[in-house]
């Protein structure tokens, strides 16, 4: 089943298409993979899924991206609570300057301390019980339960990166978009949330970018091969990685393309 369908999108930056008729399914509660060089469009169609490029000046996009079968460009959305359900995981961990107990409750916060529409609309929740069960589910509570005063900032790059995805957590998303975040962790560090991600596909649909052929092929379930702002090949990750049928997707595995 579908979480979320894309259907011929095309997106610009001013003049310039960066975007070519992408046409996808993103199945619920996988992990979807998307590859490809520097510059070819995958960070930038990561961002349509929750609609982040508008914060862009001159940028627009064509086509339909579905959320349980609704646009979510259409006229009535409200994009606040659309990020809500579709939460987003950047590149570098970006831990707010607060105490590792004040990353993790802003968006409850923020939110009035309630669970999304779907879990159960405006449902107040134990803030404590809450941060706790998103650390917990981050697989950084034993680390951080002794810590939960003290500085995010003091925590190592690894320990961030989890943080970051607990806050995503805490505000009960359905779909969480991960830009390669893992680029800048040490192996130790990106095996941890490689495990993690294993962990959250039970309750959540991933979508990932990623540089590391290694990571999609051990991580996800589905692949995408993006090329010149194109979708050339998007399948099951064993067949991607082992029976590709195009060319193209052949060589970048290989190495001999990209």
């Amino acid at each position: 089943m579908a979480k979320m369908e894309v259907l011929d999108l095309d997106f610009y930056y001013d003049g310039f298409k960066a975007l070519n008729n992408i046409t996808l399914q993103i199945p619920e509660h996988q992990i979807t993979a998307l590859i490809g060089p520097s510059g070819c469009g995958k960070s930038t169609f990561l961002r349509c899924l929750n609609r982040m490029n508008e914060t862009i000046p001159g940028t627009r996009l064509e086509g339909k991206v579905l959320l349980d079968g609704k646009d979510i460009y259409g006229p009535e959305v409200d994009v606040v609570e659309l990020r809500h359900r579709v939460g987003m995981v950047f590149q570098r961990p970006n831990p707010f300057p607060q105490s590792v107990y004040d990353n993790v409750a802003f968006g409850p916060r923020v939110l009035g301390r309630a669970l999304s529409p779907s879990k159960g609309l405006h449902r107040r929740v134990n803030l404590d019980d809450l941060v706790e069960h998103s650390l917990r589910r981050a697989a950084l509570w034993d680390e951080v339960r002794d810590k939960l005063n003290h500085p995010a900032m003091d925590l190592d790059s690894g320990q961030q990166q989890r943080l970051c995805i607990a806050r995503v957590l805490a505000v009960e998303p359905e779909v969480i978009l991960m830009d390669e975040p893992c680029s800048a962790l040490d192996p130790i560090a990106t095996l941890k949330v490689e495990e993690l991600m294993q962990d959250l596909k039970k309750n959540y649909t991933i979508v990932i970018v990623t540089h590391n052929m290694q990571q999609a092929a051990r991580a996800s379930d589905w692949t995408g091969l993006f090329w010149l702002g194109e979708l050339v090949e998007y399948g099951v990750t064993s067949q991607i990685f082992t029976r590709p049928k195009e060319k193209r997707t052949e060589d970048y595995i290989t190495g001999r393309l990209g």
